[in-house]
Parts: structure tokens; sequence; C-alpha cells
């Protein structure tokens, strides 16, 4: 195996935070985008079901799609994942962030873009590592100062219903009594 002397640290792991979803998830897709297809068919422009419909689709494929696991690295140059190197230069800051009960590293590109990339931190350990290998070159924010489309956006994850809390509403008795009956 080569040993490239550029690479300082590498780490592997999913692509994307990912948490497996039920069936009420989907079913909660579906009405949404049948609801909202049905209202700007009926009342505003008929063009605008499309992009309705590839919203729902994209959630779809994201939510039954588990990712694949790429190969992290922090070289003398920048950050390189999935096959896309961010150099140092084109970095501002970063921060860490939960999802999904993983810990999310964000990067931050300079102004006027700010692009953000999110690669995933398997354990504590990668995490204190990262944290001392990125601050010497880049801006470590431990308490982000959050927008307002920041806190819309997590209102509105919230609404998604989630098949473990409503497993964890229904007695154990009743859902092994549901279970027999659909056998």
């Amino acid at each position: 195996m080569d040993h490239n002397p550029q690479v300082v640290f590498k780490w592997k792991a999913p692509l994307r935070a990912y948490k497996k979803r039920g069936g009420y998830v989907l079913r909660f897709y579906i009405a949404v985008s049948l609801l909202l297809s049905f209202i700007v068919f009926f009342f505003g422009d008929k063009i605008l079901v499309i992009p309705i419909i590839t919203v729902f689709f994209l959630f779809y494929v994201l939510t039954i799609t588990p990712p694949p696991d790429v190969d992290n690295k922090i070289t003398t140059f920048g950050i390189e994942s999935a096959g896309i190197t961010l150099r140092w230069e084109f970095l501002s800051h970063f921060y860490f962030r939960k999802k999904f009960g993983l810990e999310v590293l964000t990067l931050v590109s300079h102004a006027p873009y700010y692009y953000h990339t999110y690669l995933i931190v398997p354990d504590q350990q990668i995490k204190t590592r990262l944290i001392g290998l990125l601050s010497q070159h880049l801006i470590y924010m431990e308490k982000l100062q959050r927008s307002f489309t920041d806190n819309a956006v997590d209102w509105l994850s919230n609404l998604i219903p989630d098949d473990e809390k409503t497993n964890k509403d229904v007695p154990s008795s009743l859902l092994q009594k549901l279970e027999q009956t659909s056998l």
C-alpha cells in the first residue's frame, strides 16, 4: 500500500447522515405532495405540479437509500471527500452539529457564496483529532449563530413524523396482537 506523505489524517464515514424511515414518513411525503399538487393544480399554475413531484421523488429516494461509505482525508493542501478537494484558501470556518444522532462536521467557504460541505464524524476520538487539525487552518465556531431560516428549517423538519415515537406510544401487547393478525 502506498503511503502519501501529504495525507495528514483520514477516516471512513457515510456520505450523509441517514436514518432509516418507515411507512409513516413515506405516507406523510405522499400526502403533503398530493395536497400541494391539488392546490397548485386547481388554484395556480399547473406547471408547478412538476417541481412538487420532483421534490417528492428526491425525498423518497434519499429516505429509502442508505448512503455509501466514503474516504475523507485531510491533506497539507485541504480536505478531500468523495473525490472532491477543498483547498484551505477556499474555506473560512467550521463547526459541528448533531443530525440523526451523528456528529456532522460542517465546513463553510468564504463570502460571497458561503458554500457548506457536510462530513460525518463517526466517533468522539476522530472529532477531537479533527478539531486540532482543522483549527490550524480554519476558525472553529463552538456556538453557531442561527438565522431565521435555520430555525424555520428545524421547525419544519420536526413536523415529519418519527416511526419510533409512534411505536412507543402504542402498548407492546397491542403491537403484538396487530402483528399476529397481520400474519
